[in-house]
């Protein structure tokens, strides 16, 4: 049994705060991602744990205003610095040139996170060793359903350098998660008072109807089982 396997059969079931307490402590170079959604809870527990942790949003350019409001108020409430990651311009600009703001409702999202989402988060992650996500399985049923605790990140791996993943969240409700945030007044998005759940860029985001699932709202065009933006997904990597 390797050492990933051992740790998953130590971490599986666990609450986050267990999760997030090994990768801590056992990870210097370890590096926890900000969607300007509800992963604030992520860093909330974190901050608890470790005082000098590293914390990184990607910043593709089409967020929200609301969302760009929010990671200020979150960099301001906890006192923490936020890394902002951006698109390289020398791939987004002839990209724009040639297919124009919209692409994605023509030819999918994919293309245009790669740029956006992707290629940022890989120049980030060639500097750590662990990195934390939150990502749950109940954000979508297509996709995430067999997510561990810890795994070998095989997105953004090389031969040599593993590149460790923990989803501290992963078997978390979204109930369970407003739970948290309403007892513990943690600061939220406020785009979530408007009907919006899953939260991305503002062209490929809108709101859910009551009982609709939160990735109803997002790249609603599209099929479900296309749901992701590569960020998790090997064969998106650009």
């Amino acid at each position: 049994m390797s050492t990933i396997e051992q740790t998953l059969a130590e971490l599986q079931g666990k609450n986050p705060r267990k999760v997030l307490r090994h990768a801590l402590e056992n990870y210097d170079k370890v590096a926890i991602s900000f969607s300007g959604a509800e992963d604030v809870v992520l860093i909330d527990i974190a901050l608890k744990i470790r005082k000098d942790i590293q914390i990184f949003s990607l910043d593709t350019g089409r967020l929200h205003k609301e969302t760009y409001q929010f990671i200020e108020q979150v960099r301001k409430h906890y006192g923490v610095d936020i890394e902002l990651l951006t698109p390289d311009y020398q791939l987004l600009e002839p990209f724009i040139k040639e297919k124009g703001l919209f692409s994605f409702y023509e030819d999918g999202h994919k293309e245009c996170c790669a740029i956006r989402k992707v290629e940022p988060l890989r120049r980030k992650l060639a500097n750590v060793d662990a990195w934390i996500t939150g990502q749950r399985k109940d954000q979508s049923l297509d996709t995430r359903q067999d997510l561990p605790e810890i795994q070998i990140d095989s997105a953004f791996s090389t031969e040599s350098k593993p590149l460790i993943k923990f989803n501290p969240l992963v078997n978390q409700s979204s109930a369970q998660i407003w739970d948290y945030i309403e007892a513990y007044q943690v600061p939220f998005n406020t785009l979530h008072k408007q009907g919006f759940i899953s939260i991305g860029c503002e062209p490929c985001t809108r709101a859910v109807l009551p009982n609709q699932h939160e990735r109803a709202g997002r790249w609603w065009w599209e099929d479900a089982t296309k749901k992701e933006c590569g960020l998790h997904i090997a064969k998106d990597i650009i």
